[in-house]
């Protein structure tokens, strides 16, 4: 009896070590990081900066998936439906903050199956234009948005984009109206804009900086609280006559909420560590990215905050998507 007690016991340590070491050992293959968005934007420039360093973190290689369309749903949901245990998504203010009003109805709950890791980075809007328009700050624009209502179009990375709410705002506050022409994506939106087919939009800092100052596109306003370093001379939308206006994208790692604590936590940590190495530092300067880094808690704070805030402002624009 003492004997098959002693083996008892002894299987049940050894299963129960087993079963620690296997959640510890987690990752046990790559790890595959789904962006919502097609490549060209702020979006590629921290998934890609930031999956490099994690990857070395945690042992295993990270790689990013471009998976665009549906703004931002059908990454979700393929996220939402990996059972690899080894997928998780770029969430962003879209996806997150803006979606969930913005659509009479969604596959999935963000809030239910969804966990949040970590905020890695905020990202200023900029509004620019085509150097074709003839406007050279905000308030040259809005008059000419006015001489002349639907006249102007504005481009975004797709419905419900960042950029599609930024534009949104800014005509909410300043009472203007043009033509929103959605895209699948930063980049090809991009191409346009350069073109000259798109005269306005606004994007995401690191995207659209180098062609700021090469003089492909004119930056007529920023989202920031304060002026950027890199444009000292651009005034923000605030200081042209809205004051307290604000338009920061961001961008942080969900994981499905089959992830167990241990493993988002694990995530967590590397991906705190990451955003503040000294590669990715010195992009996301370069680049006018501001590297965050929190634990899950904090980004779930952070995310209700954020949903308050957009709820109305997609209420009082009145958008709604099937």
């Amino acid at each position: 009896m003492e004997r098959r007690s002693f083996l008892a016991a002894a299987l049940i340590s050894a299963t129960a070590g087993s079963r620690a070491y296997a959640q510890g050992a987690w990752p046990t293959k790559p790890i595959r990081l789904i962006v919502p968005f097609a490549p060209g934007g702020s979006s590629e420039i921290i998934a890609r900066s930031t999956a490099a360093e994690m990857g070395g973190l945690l042992g295993q290689t990270m790689y990013v998936e471009n998976k665009p369309g549906g703004s931002g749903n059908i990454a979700m949901q393929e996220c939402l439906n990996a059972s690899d245990g080894h997928t998780i998504i770029l969430g962003h203010i879209g996806t997150l903050a803006v979606n969930p009003f913005l659509f009479a109805k969604l596959p999935f709950d963000v809030n239910r199956d969804f966990k949040p890791v970590s905020l890695l980075a905020k990202v200023p809007s900029l509004y620019v234009v085509n150097p074709s328009v003839p406007a050279k700050n905000l308030k040259e624009f809005v008059a000419l948005a006015k001489a002349s209502p639907g006249k102007l179009n504005y481009g975004s990375a797709g419905n419900g984009s960042a950029g599609h709410l930024a534009m949104e705002y800014l005509k909410s506050e300043a009472g203007i109206f043009m033509l929103h022409v959605p895209y699948r994506g930063t980049g090809p939106q991009m191409t346009d804009l350069l073109a000259g087919r798109l005269e306005a939009a606004s994007v995401g800092a690191a995207a659209v900086l180098p062609f700021i100052k090469a003089g492909k596109l004119r930056c007529i306003a920023t989202g920031s609280k304060e002026r950027l370093p890199q444009l000292p001379d651009v005034a923000t939308v605030a200081e042209q006559g809205y004051p307290g206006f604000e338009m920061t994208q961001w961008y942080g790692l969900m994981a499905p909420s089959s992830f167990s604590e241990e493993q988002t936590s694990k995530l967590a940590l590397a991906a705190g560590k990451a955003v503040k190495a000294p590669a990715a530092s010195t992009r996301f300067n370069d680049e006018a990215v501001f590297g965050m880094g929190d634990s899950p808690a904090q980004f779930k704070a952070f995310i209700a905050t954020e949903q308050a805030r957009w709820k109305k402002v997609v209420r009082q624009a009145n958008i709604r998507l099937d």
